[in-house]
C-alpha cells in the first residue's frame, strides 16, 4: 500500500473521530495528515513525511486551535424564547394584581402578576415585563 494512501486513511479516521469528540484537536491532526498525504504523493521520503506531519500538527494545535475555540465558545449574543421577552413592553388586557391578570406581549396573551404584589394595574396600561416565571409574566407599570 502506498504511503500517501495510509496518510489519507489516517486523516479520514482522525476527522471522523473529531466529529464525535468536538475538541478541534483531532480535526487539526487530520488536516496535518492530509497535508502529509499530499507530500507523500509527490514522493517525499518517510522521515521527511513525519517531519511535515509533526510541524503542521504542532503549528495547527498551538496556533489555530485556540483561535477556533475562541470563535466557537463565544457567548450567545441574541436572546431567544422567554429570555427575549424580559424588558419588552406589554399591554394590560385584564386587571393585573399580585395574584393574577392578563397582558399582551408581541401579540400573544400571557397570564401576568404584578412584580410589586401591592400594585393593582388597570386594563389599558402599558407595563414592562420584568421576568417570566413559568408561563406567567411578572410586570411593572411604566412611569
Amino acid at each position: 500500500m502506498d504511503l500517501w494512501l495510509i496518510w489519507l486513511i489516517t486523516a479520514a479516521v482522525l476527522v471522523v473521530a473529531e466529529i464525535f469528540t468536538l475538541t478541534a484537536a483531532l480535526g487539526l491532526l487530520g488536516a496535518a495528515a492530509l497535508v502529509t498525504a499530499g507530500f507523500a504523493a509527490v514522493g517525499l521520503p518517510l522521515p521527511f513525511q513525519f517531519l511535515v506531519f509533526t510541524v503542521v500538527a504542532t503549528v495547527s494545535v498551538l496556533f489555530v486551535r485556540p483561535i477556533a475555540l475562541r470563535h466557537v465558545l463565544q457567548p450567545q449574543v441574541e436572546r431567544f424564547g422567554i429570555d427575549a421577552l424580559a424588558g419588552k413592553a406589554a399591554y394590560v388586557v385584564s386587571e393585573v394584581t399580585g395574584l393574577g391578570g392578563r397582558v399582551r406581549i408581541d401579540g400573544e396573551e400571557w397570564t401576568a402578576r404584578a412584580y410589586d404584589e401591592t400594585l393593582v394595574i388597570p386594563p389599558g396600561t402599558t407595563v414592562d415585563v420584568i421576568e417570566i416565571s413559568g408561563t406567567t409574566a411578572l410586570v411593572y407599570p411604566r412611569d
